[in-house]
């Protein structure tokens, strides 16, 4: 028992990489119904088969209204912030949220539900 425990702590151990989480997210009206979003996000991504590869914009309804790809791993720049720019909201929708997505766990970090500028 006390060897296994030895190994898990080892530095030599490579740590798993956890869910992508959204950590800040500022928002701008480009134009009337028309937004910016500029995300950040925090992965503790370990190479091209672990890495969060991108984040959305979703609809209270559940509608992904915009979705800004990660075409590759952020492993040391975290956290890293991307923008994504013309993502038209419908009338009528006032808050969204964002989430981020990694290639082995899906969604399922921290995210952010943001009330949209008027």
């Amino acid at each position: 028992m006390l060897f296994a425990a030895s190994i898990a702590f080892s530095p030599l151990v490579p740590a798993m990489a956890t869910e992508a989480d959204i950590v800040n997210v500022r928002v701008t009206q480009t134009s009337p119904g028309v937004y910016r979003f500029t995300v950040t996000v925090v992965h503790d991504d370990i190479g091209w088969k672990h890495y969060a590869n991108k984040w959305d914009v979703v609809a209270p309804d559940g509608t992904v209204l915009g979705t800004r790809e990660l075409l590759h791993p952020h492993v040391h720049e975290q956290p890293f912030t991307r923008s994504l720019s013309r993502v038209k909201i419908p009338d009528g929708i006032r808050r969204v949220t964002l989430r981020a997505h990694d290639f082995v766990h899906g969604y399922g970090g921290k995210e952010k539900m943001i009330d949209l500028p008027r």
